[in-house]
Parts: structure tokens; C-alpha cells; sequence
């Protein structure tokens, strides 16, 4: 009777081992291991901001920002190493944005529609690395 009390104990730990670890896969899971984008936000009485940040081998860094149609939308990407961060802009609906190319470090242009656009930011190549970057971006 006595080897019963002392496995009892042990299995009430190992379940609640097991319910923890469940839990953290259903969280990682759901999210897709993958991080929400960052919303851009000006502060009052501004039209533009600027971020600094690093990326690292294959991560991305996101942003999203919301804005009108008519208005002019203006993004400078400068990187460290030089040229070692591109952008891309994605408009809401698939909206032609006139870029060329997914690998973009400066954008001027008048938006097309109302809604969110991303900016999405990488390293142009898929050796290990690191690039620290500076992005501003303004919309009148």
C-alpha cells in the first residue's frame, strides 16, 4: 500500500508536466510561431517616424500602416551593411503599387487605396548574416 501513496504523487506531476507542455504547443501553434507586425502609429502632429532595428539570417521584420487613398507615402530603407536590408510594400487588396521589384530600399508614390499596407523587411540573401537598418517612413 505503501508503493501506491508514492506513485500517486508522481503521476499528479507528470500530468500536470504534460497539461503545461499540451499548452505551450497549442499557443506556439495557433500563432504560427510567427509575430503580429508592428502598426505605425505617428505622433500627434507628425507625418512620419523612424525605426532602427536588426534582422538576422532569414527573419523578417513587419509593419503595418494605415492610410488613404490620394495620399503620398514615402519610405528610405538604409542598412549596415550597405544594401544589406531591402523592403517590400504590399497595398491592401493587392493594389498595384508600380514597384518592380520585391527588393526595394526607397518608395515615393501617391496610394491607390484606402486600407492597411505592409512593409515588409528582409535580408536579400539566404547566407547567415546580420543588418542593422533604418526605416522612415512618412505619409502626407
Amino acid at each position: 500500500m505503501s508503493n501506491n501513496f508514492n506513485v500517486r504523487p508522481v503521476l499528479l506531476v507528470s500530468l500536470a508536466l504534460s497539461l503545461v507542455i499540451l499548452a505551450a504547443v497549442q499557443s506556439k501553434a495557433q500563432g504560427g510561431g510567427k509575430a503580429e507586425p508592428l502598426r505605425i502609429e505617428f505622433k500627434k502632429g507628425t507625418n512620419s517616424t523612424t525605426f532602427t532595428d536588426k534582422i538576422k539570417n532569414d527573419v523578417q521584420a513587419e509593419y503595418v500602416l494605415a492610410a488613404r487613398k490620394g495620399q503620398r507615402l514615402t519610405i528610405k530603407l538604409t542598412s549596415v551593411p550597405t544594401r544589406s536590408s531591402v523592403f517590400d510594400l504590399k497595398a491592401p487588396e493587392n493594389a498595384d503599387l508600380g514597384l518592380e521589384y520585391d527588393a526595394n530600399y526607397n518608395y515615393n508614390g501617391i496610394l491607390p487605396a484606402t486600407g492597411d499596407y505592409l512593409i515588409i523587411v528582409v535580408r536579400p540573401t539566404s547566407s547567415p548574416g546580420t543588418s542593422t537598418y533604418k526605416l522612415t517612413i512618412s505619409v502626407r
